[in-house]
């Protein structure tokens, strides 16, 4: 048996924190493992190809033994679903296709009897234009109150046939669309960063407050633990819309500076639903998805009245190089620290290639890759399925996409559908053990060998290495939230840090190298590991004996 399957077996398989464990940690987001669900692919309960609250429900035990601590749920709201159900018509109302709202405090419930926590989906940015308020500003046409809780605007040219200004959209073309009046004339203009079945919000109008402020009690009062901020860089435009020039191709997770992303109006918003979160016990928190062009103006978003998290997309998108890594986890700590903020560390989401495939070698590369993510200070999150070691799904069929961005003209990619497939849970079946039939998105042939009952009890598998991974974490006390970080004299390619009485060493190349950081007890290896010469694309933790140097 190999190095890291013994340390699997010996680190145990993580058992649910105790309600107990609950109630006592108060910080417990400084160094939460977050696990994020996709509704629509994680489990379906009633056999319509589309997971659902219920079938979510049934899978807990499955995230509480895996040994996160909190459960992010993307969007489960009433959506006409142009994009996934980022596109909301109704806040306070589940998704037929999802559930009841009894079906959402049942999860919830559920969840904390387990010792869970649960963090929903907010998109503030935009909401549907099936929405009840763009829908009556549509009807009532040029002058009705409701278009000023939107961004209507007449077009430039002769007779306004022209966009406003030339905002573009990150799905690609125009970020207008024009409107047709009462009398069936071309109108106004509507603002839409993402698709035109999403209208942005006019933050600068306080009925749009005064909602979200509503929206946070109504899911605190639910007992969610706290709110994953979709956009959350975006709310706020530049005063009077300017133009913003050529800047190529717009990316959500892009470094440009501009007009309608990252401006300082955002942070008082924020300001306000601290205080909305500090009027509940818990602590219920904030995550900020917010691209910054730098971590400096990241860690604006968690400073101390602000929100708690801010995803470090800046680490998501380094490449897996000691040197650039390094560099990333330095600039990390360094501006977050500067704010009294941890670091939020994470690998994967539904919006970007899943890193087995992103990094470019394969499930090896992508288990050193988690290890090394989980051994740095702070909070981690992981999506779903990439404790099996999922790969990205490149070879669906055009027909079968729903990402709205394939459909437009020079968007984003329009591949996000790849990172979505439902997940495997059985090995055999119409789909998997997703659902009772099949789902909606194909799975590839072959994916049952991937699945959770394959891989459960393997010492060897993916899931059982994240297993243990997790319950070394929770239970060392120099991770996590624990002991700084302290570089170590390292070779070329590789990265190495103690924390306490922890190392950590990383050799990003593809060759091993023959050098060993300390002298003590192997916990556990990304990949077999038996000492002496560290083996290429992997990671290894010790318990280094207490007189080990440390290097600058």
């Amino acid at each position: 048996m190999t190095q890291h399957a013994e340390s699997a077996l010996r680190a145990d398989r993580p058992q649910p924190a105790s309600a107990d464990d609950h109630a006592r940690s108060a910080d417990w987001w400084r160094d939460a493992v977050i696990y994020q669900v996709y509704p629509r692919s994680f489990a379906d309960a009633d056999g319509d190809g589309m997971g659902d609250l219920p079938g979510i429900r049934a899978r807990l035990p499955y995230l509480a033994e895996l040994g996160v601590d909190a459960v992010w749920l993307s969007p489960f709201y009433a959506s006409p679903q142009a994009d996934g159900g980022y596109d909301v018509a109704d806040y306070r109302a589940i998704d037929p296709m999802f559930g009841s709202l009894p079906d959402a405090e049942a999860l919830v419930d559920e969840a904390h009897a387990l010792g869970l926590r649960v963090i929903v989906d907010l998109v503030p940015n935009h909401s549907s234009d099936r929405h009840e308020w763009f829908r009556r500003a549509l009807r009532e046409g040029p002058g009705s109150p409701l278009r000023d809780r939107y961004h209507f605007r007449a077009g430039r040219g002769e007779h306004g046939e022209l966009p406003p200004n030339d905002w573009e959209s990150i799905f690609g073309g125009p970020a207008w669309t024009r409107t047709e009046d009462p009398d069936g004339t071309p109108g106004e203009w509507y603002l839409h960063l993402f698709a035109p079945e999403q209208p942005d919000f006019n933050w600068q109008h306080p009925a749009v407050h005064d909602e979200f402020r509503s929206v946070l009690r109504f899911w605190l009062d639910t007992g969610v633990d706290g709110f994953r901020i979709d956009v959350a860089h975006g709310l706020v435009k530049a005063e009077g819309l300017p133009d913003m020039g050529s800047a190529g191709q717009l990316q959500l997770l892009g470094t440009q500076q501009l007009p309608f992303f990252d401006q300082d109006g955002v942070h008082e918003i924020y300001r306000d639903w601290r205080r909305v979160l500090d009027e509940y016990p818990g602590p219920r928190i904030g995550v900020a998805e917010a691209w910054a062009p730098s971590p400096e103006r990241t860690a604006l978003y968690v400073r101390a009245d602000e929100l708690h998290q801010a995803f470090n997309f800046h680490y998501l998108s380094t490449d897996w190089d000691a040197g650039q890594l390094r560099a990333a986890i330095d600039e990390s700590l360094t501006s977050l620290g500067a704010v009294g903020a941890p670091a939020t560390w994470v690998l994967s989401n539904h919006d970007v290639v899943r890193h087995r495939t992103r990094l470019g070698g394969g499930l090896r590369r992508a288990r050193a890759a988690t290890l090394l993510m989980l051994a740095l200070p702070g909070s981690a999150y992981v999506y779903q399925g990439e404790e099996l070691g999922l790969p990205e799904v490149l070879e669906l069929p055009d027909e079968a996409r729903q990402d709205p961005s394939f459909f437009r003209d020079n968007g984003q990619d329009g591949l996000r559908d790849g990172c979505r497939v439902p997940i495997p849970w059985e090995e055999h079946g119409p789909s998997y053990g997703f659902g009772p039939d099949g789902s909606w998105l194909p799975q590839p042939d072959g994916w049952g060998a991937l699945s959770v009952a394959v891989q459960t009890g393997d010492p060897e598998s993916t899931l059982e290495f994240y297993r243990a991974a997790l319950r070394l974490r929770r239970d060392h006390d120099d991770l996590g939230a624990g002991a700084p970080l302290e570089w170590l004299d390292a070779p070329d390619g590789v990265l190495a840090f103690r924390r306490g009485g922890l190392v950590c060493a990383a050799n990003t190349r593809a060759e091993p190298v023959a050098w060993e950081p300390a002298r003590g007890r192997v916990l556990l290896a990304s990949a077999p590991y038996a000492g002496g010469e560290l083996p290429g694309d992997t990671v290894v933790w010790w318990q280094a004996e207490a007189t080990e140097g440390t290097g600058a």
